[in-house]
């Protein structure tokens, strides 16, 4: 129920379907909530506007089933599904961030539908130039995997920096845990010896892979690295977060940079490897840009303050 009018009012509806922390008590059970129960209640709030809405704009930083994008054999496209549901039901605007595979999502939806999915890049290198003591001419970009590469070359060309690529070579014959298991990762691109390098991914699941690719990068003589992830899952719950601090503890990563647009535990934004960045207020300046119907592009690319905060953080040194 919504408890107000809302006639002729544009509505925004944010919504994180990866808060697993939400409970509800069902037969006796207590249950913690699921991004399918998440979404489904987003689809309630939709259906309370009853039409009466001049706009209704859903933002969801953690798209429903992203994962899902294209189909393998006979299986659900639960990402196209999805997004269609919310088409189907009167949204005029999906906006999400570094989304999976932002073709496939533009391809799910009409061309009457609006869907955005801006990276949260300069948020993240903003407090990451703020915090860190290093030496920022002297850094490599890494992607984990060649899926990631835009990504990386997004965060290269904010930094005017180069890019090195991991290639995951898979065994096909079998699977394990609903994927082909990773044989090895194999490493191109340029030395990574003395290099402070960031490793940059759309997202942290169990967390094993970007670990196993710090151990090959520090084996290659990295001086310091860093991991960046839009979204930190850690979808094995303590048994994830235990391979982020053993790995830490034998100095195989200096820290792990992640974005609050997903629900992380408290008890893991203590650990001293972890540091969370506040992205709400670029959600609240897009809110208002599509609000007063202004263009996104500003906001899409914060590449010259990037460069001007770096630079003048290299003359503050200096003195």
């Amino acid at each position: 129920m919504i408890k107000e009018s809302i006639r002729a009012q544009d509505v925004f509806i944010l919504t994180d379907v990866g808060n697993y922390s939400c409970t509800y008590e069902m037969h006796g059970f207590m249950n913690h909530k699921s991004p399918d129960d998440h979404f489904q209640d987003t689809k309630r709030v939709i259906s309370a506007c009853n039409g009466s809405a001049s706009r209704v704009s859903v933002i969801m930083p953690l798209l429903y089933e992203a994962r899902q994008h294209k189909k393998k054999g006979r299986e659900s496209l639960d990402c196209s599904v999805g997004l269609k549901e919310l088409e189907n039901l009167g949204v005029k605007q999906i906006i999400t961030f570094d989304v999976h595979n932002k073709d496939a999502c533009d391809n799910a939806v009409s061309p009457y539908t609006t869907f955005e999915s801006p990276y949260p890049t300069y948020s993240i290198l903003n407090k990451f130039i703020d915090t860190e003591e290093i030496d920022f001419h002297n850094l490599l970009i890494v992607s984990p995997d060649t899926g990631a590469v835009d990504r990386a070359r997004y965060y290269a060309d904010m930094l005017k920096t180069d890019i090195g690529i991991f290639h995951k070579r898979r065994d096909f014959s079998k699977i394990v845990n609903g994927k082909n298991p990773i044989v090895a990762h194999e490493y191109l691109g340029k030395e990574v010896t003395d290099k402070n390098v960031l490793i940059v991914d759309d997202m942290i699941a169990s967390g094993q892979s970007i670990i196993e690719v710090a151990e090959d990068l520090k084996q290659r003589g990295a001086k310091k690295i860093y991991l960046i992830a839009s979204f930190s899952l850690f979808s094995d719950g303590k048994s994830s977060i235990d391979v982020f601090q053993n790995a830490y503890q034998k100095g195989v990563f200096d820290k792990l940079y992640t974005t609050n647009l997903t629900y992380v535990p408290d008890s893991v934004k203590s650990l001293p490897w972890f540091q969370e960045v506040d992205c709400s207020k670029y959600t609240a300046k897009i809110i208002h840009t599509l609000n007063n119907n202004e263009s996104m592009t500003p906001l899409l690319n914060g590449k010259a303050k990037i460069l001007t905060k770096i630079e003048n953080k290299k003359n503050f040194d200096k003195k």
